[in-house]
């Protein structure tokens, strides 16, 4: 209202020196003559600094935050079923986050209820739609699983928001990492979880090298996440100098698992990788020592099954798991100032337990970058808090060096920002073990 009083004083001014300027027949009249109104007018419309301080142009729109309301934005992971052990932990992660992160420009963050992506298509859908539905939420920390994303990041996306993925590893989601955009790729997705090129890279080169071993086969469930994985090993595998036997699928829901085991015993691999979920990697375990072809052969795991629950079960003692490298040390978040330690004491104290599965880390970090972001694209008009969804993306766009606590985040065009880092651990056995196991690392791979 001020601004729009000061506009008015000042058009009312230059037009009465006009009129003055008109009715005076002196022969000096034009040198007492006035700016144009429209000068004056240019002036005093111009952003103050405070309003100009800020990224984006305004091209998908603004989100208004009245005072005394809160910055809306949501959590999508999968919290119940088979895989809540993988969910749970990140949307926990994101809660601790805000906590730690605080107001944005004296605003609260309001996660709201958090959602289930269920760990699917169908679920990523049906949550996205109920999101998109709310033209206040800025962004959103998910999906748990890339099969969930391919559907909810178009949705998210296209609605002007951003969906930064702290679980989400397959490359159809962002790139190949030669320049060449995924399948499944959307501008406005980001992910601190590494693309799975370095992770079927990183297996393939402990089978390889360091087992010495050179057959292999693998086994998917034809997720993106689990069949881009495989995928991803076998042509490693190959480059490496190794030879894919067999390369097969299962459904979810399968708990039969010997014909399609015995069609791959017909290659005599020396070592069966199957990247996929429970329960289906349970009954594999279980059931691949009892087919005739396979009593020896190594059984390999990834970060869908790298979770307590699964280490405890004895049919998986001895098994190899590759997934992220958690060895954060001091790696300090520069947005809050915690430490991995810091993080996993307030978890312990507050739930209980220790995170069930590797990629919580990732999710805190997702969320510090999110608020960040959101952060750099607003500004205070009065006290109203204006956050403009273009700039979210241009300051991710932009993240280089950023300290998390996975370590330093540099966001590529194609939204990969995750260290690439992967270990290999190898399960003690037991249920005693099951913690200590997640630890046992006996490779790594830093490309």
């Amino acid at each position: 209202m001020k601004r729009k009083l000061l506009t008015l004083a000042a058009t009312l001014f230059a037009v009465s020196l006009f009129a003055a300027a008109c009715g005076d027949d002196s022969d000096d009249a034009e040198t007492t003559t006035a700016p144009p109104a429209t000068d004056a007018l240019a002036v005093t419309e111009a952003p103050s600094e405070e309003m100009m301080d800020h990224l984006g142009d305004g091209s998908l729109g603004v989100v208004t935050v009245e005072s005394g309301g809160a910055v809306q934005i949501r959590s999508l992971n999968a919290i119940t079923g088979d895989v809540a052990f993988f969910g749970l932990p990140l949307e926990r992660a994101v809660m601790l986050a805000i906590e730690d992160y605080g107001q944005i420009h004296g605003f609260e963050v309001d996660l709201g209820t958090g959602l289930d992506d269920l760990c699917s298509n169908d679920g990523g859908q049906a949550a996205a739609q109920i999101i998109v539905a709310d033209e206040d939420v800025l962004g959103v920390i998910g999906t748990s699983c890339s099969g969930a994303a391919v559907a909810a990041a178009p949705l998210i996306t296209d609605a002007g928001m951003v969906l930064i993925s702290g679980g989400n590893t397959s490359p159809a989601l962002t790139s190949d990492l030669a320049g060449t955009p995924g399948e499944n790729y959307n501008v406005g997705y980001y992910r601190t979880a590494h693309n799975d090129l370095f992770q079927g890279a990183a297996m393939a080169k402990f089978v390889f090298g360091e087992l010495g071993l050179t057959t292999a086969a693998a086994i998917h469930d034809g997720d993106p996440y689990t069949q881009g994985l495989a995928q991803a090993f076998a042509d490693a595998f190959e480059a490496e100098g190794g030879t894919m036997t067999g390369f097969s699928a299962v459904n979810k829901e399968d708990t039969d698992m010997v014909p399609v085991l015995t069609e791959i015993a017909a290659g005599g691999p020396e070592a069966l990788f199957f990247p996929i979920f429970q329960p289906a990697g349970d009954f594999i375990a279980d059931q691949a020592p009892g087919v005739s072809g396979l009593e020896n052969t190594v059984l390999l795991a990834a970060d869908g099954l790298l979770n307590t629950n699964y280490l405890a079960l004895s049919q998986t003692a001895g098994m190899y798991f590759s997934g992220p490298d958690t060895r954060f040390g001091e790696n300090v978040n520069q947005s809050t100032g915690k430490t991995a330690q810091d993080f996993l004491a307030v978890y312990e104290e507050r739930w209980g337990e220790s995170p069930a599965a590797p990629f919580w880390a990732h999710g805190y970090d997702a969320t510090t970058l999110l608020l960040d972001a959101i952060a750099a694209a607003s500004y205070l008009d009065g006290d109203t808090l204006v956050v403009d969804r273009q700039g979210i993306r241009d300051h991710l766009n932009s993240v280089e060096g950023y300290s998390g606590l996975i370590g330093t985040i540099n966001c590529d065009d194609f939204g990969d920002c995750g260290a690439a880092r992967i270990t290999v651990v190898q399960n003690i056995g037991g249920e005693d073990n099951a913690e200590a196991s997640m630890d046992n690392v006996v490779f790594s791979f830093a490309p």
